[in-house]
């Protein structure tokens, strides 16, 4: 694949994975009973990148992403920030690794919801950290009940990308390891 092909890719997955945080980021605050808890459509975007593309692209598109909503959100270097970078941050490293290290034993939909779990957790590190209060984590049981079914969402919308797509994916599979029997 060219250099600029790649570019140009790797910049539409950004802008889209911008495109689903700013619009969950503007969904009315009351839409999940639980304060916080979000859909985490972007991570659609990662997992696509890392299955398409590879694991350090998924980072750089899971770090542009992060620091360019959070420009636009106007929320850079606000707590707010803090917590995002560090859920995408963790659940982008932790959905790499387990693709990786599974060589395709482990499906698209588990490998979404570790890091939807990740992703509340590495928040919660960053929350205690700033409120010097451990006992924030009685808050994760409640977060891992919208994780749970917004991971398995967005790993199934990912497989399903994947699978029905036709020409639009081919020519940006070539090269890929991606094998959509085994998924």
């Amino acid at each position: 694949m060219s250099k600029t092909k790649k570019m140009v890719q790797l910049s539409l997955l950004v802008a889209v994975g911008i495109a689903l945080h700013v619009f969950e980021a503007m969904l009315p605050v009351n839409v999940l009973p639980v304060p916080g808890a979000k859909l985490g459509l972007a991570n659609i975007v990662t997992l696509l990148t890392l299955v398409l593309l590879g694991y350090r692209e998924a980072l750089g598109v899971v770090l542009l992403r992060s620091l360019l909503a959070s420009l636009i959100a106007g929320t850079f270097l606000t707590t707010t920030f803090y917590l995002s970078f560090a859920g995408a941050l963790g659940s982008g490293l932790i959905m790499g690794l387990l693709y990786h290290l599974s060589r395709g034993r482990l499906s698209l939909v588990g490998i979404s919801i570790s890091g939807a779990v990740v992703h509340n957790v590495s928040q919660l590190l960053v929350a205690a950290q700033l409120i010097q209060q451990a006992g924030i984590f009685m808050y994760l049981p409640y977060l891992l009940l919208f994780a749970l079914p917004t991971g398995y969402f967005n790993g199934l919308v990912v497989s399903y990308l994947l699978r029905y797509s036709n020409a639009g994916f081919n020519s940006v599979t070539q090269g890929a390891s991606y094998n959509r029997s085994a998924h």
